[in-house]
């Protein structure tokens, strides 16, 4: 694995060379590269009781990597194609147990440790535009430089992120650079389409105005939860996603809103059935197609001045079904700000704080307290009370927005909705490049 890893970064260097590209053009195509490390360490916590699920109670330090090579490519008016291979390794607290908003966003429910490559993205989209007003777009991330229509409709087709379309916030979405709870993410209650690493296959529209856009995703989900193989059966196995996001100025500061629906269909089991089916109730033995699991958020952000915004989200879903791809929550309610070092001259530095609650439906409550396990938490009992978290970082430039170092500190009270169990306490440390 040692070789395979330094083939990689050998392939990120290399290619690299070539990405040079004049931005006030159309890119013909790009390469990035981005490395995080988060290392997280929590102190002993009490609890009376201790299930297969549960979070440690004893002292836990983890640590996670990731690295990816993304590149892009221009192919013919209007068509665009992204390709990143990925590296992923490390772990989380508890292999990733114990807390429904879990700490670290870099984390996967997988098996081993050890670094392994896989494709994360490999999409082809075709946009059609119209109109005179464009945009200027900047080489980014699987985003070539040049010129955007105001006024298209585009179709993306091939294996990507949700988080890459949808419920985006300028403050809070992605924890390689923000913060760094699964609840802050994105909003908490969607159960978004995902493999085991988080990336789904599918086909995506987006149909773009000046001040708004209108996007649908109609994508794959896997035989089992939090699993990593493709259900084949697409008639009975599929998600629709809608989102609608409204741009507007307020107080001459920018800011959006966006609403979000889902229906997520597949061979899952009913909370309620598993309690009438047997006593310690197990899920897994009341799968059947026809289920569905369907639910809306909500997320907000505005600018109060060119270095100081804040966000807020919240989120819901019917919580008969179980969870089948993110994490074990039913509704969700987060808020926070960022503000950026312009005041004591680090502009390129930020500050961070946030809120979240999280919660669960009757029917969650009752297998849980009944002694069932989900996928992501099962204490064995439950005393339930609100999952509530509280997120603080720093965000250091420490090279020319190149290099970041990120000191952050999370307060969990309730982990896993269970009174009985924590406080916890999470200090972290994030080194993050990328070019």
């Amino acid at each position: 694995m040692k070789n395979f890893y330094l083939l990689f970064i050998g392939l990120v260097y290399t290619t690299t060379l070539f990405a040079q590209q004049d931005t006030l053009k159309q890119q013909r195509f790009n390469f990035h590269f981005q490395q995080t490390t988060i290392t997280q360490h929590k102190p002993s916590f009490s609890a009376p009781y201790s299930g297969e699920n549960s979070l440690i109670t004893n002292k836990e330090t983890a640590t996670s990597l990731t690295t990816t090579l993304f590149g892009g490519a221009r192919l013919w008016k209007g068509a665009q194609a992204y390709f990143n291979p990925e590296l992923a390794g490390g772990s989380g607290f508890s292999k990733t147990l114990g807390v429904a908003g879990f700490p670290n966003g870099e984390t996967f429910r997988v098996g081993s440790t050890e670094p392994k490559i896989y494709i994360a993205r490999l999409y082809l989209s075709q946009a059609f535009s119209w109109g005179n007003e464009r945009d200027t777009v900047s080489d980014d991330l699987n985003q070539l430089a040049g010129y955007k229509s105001k006024r298209y409709f585009s179709v993306t087709v091939g294996k990507f992120g949700m988080s890459d379309f949808f419920d985006a916030n300028t403050f809070s979405h992605d924890p390689r650079n923000q913060f760094m709870n699964w609840s802050l993410m994105s909003n908490g209650a969607w159960d978004y389409p995902a493999n085991t690493r988080g990336y789904v296959m599918g086909i995506f529209t987006e149909l773009g105005m000046p001040t708004w856009t209108l996007r649908f995703a109609y994508t794959m989900t896997t035989t089992t939860a939090n699993g990593s193989v493709w259900d084949e059966r697409i008639g009975k196995a599929n998600t629709q996603t809608l989102e609608f996001e409204k741009r507007y100025i307020f107080n001459s500061q920018p800011g959006a809103v966006r609403l979000l629906g889902f229906r997520n269909n597949g061979k899952m089991g009913k909370y309620r059935d598993a309690l009438a089916f047997s006593q310690p109730p197990v899920i897994d033995t009341v799968l059947a197609y026809g289920h569905h699991k369907y639910g809306f958020g909500i997320n907000a952000e505005q600018f109060i001045s060119k270095t100081f915004g804040v966000f807020a989200k919240a989120s819901w879903n019917d919580g008969k079904t179980e969870t089948w791809a993110f994490t074990e929550i039913d509704r969700s309610l987060s808020l926070g700000g960022v503000l950026k070092g312009n005041s004591w001259k680090r502009k390129d530095d930020e500050v961070g704080l946030a809120f979240v609650g999280n919660g669960i439906s009757s029917p969650h409550r009752d297998y849980l307290a009944a002694g069932g396990y989900g996928f992501i938490i099962g204490d064995g009992r439950l005393n339930y009370s609100t999952e509530m978290i509280a997120e603080l970082y720093y965000k250091l430039d420490a090279f020319q927005q190149k290099f970041w170092l990120t000191p952050d500190y999370q307060f969990i009270l309730h982990p896993a909705y269970n009174k009985d169990r924590g406080p916890v306490n999470v200090f972290s440390l994030r080194a993050h490049v990328e070019f």
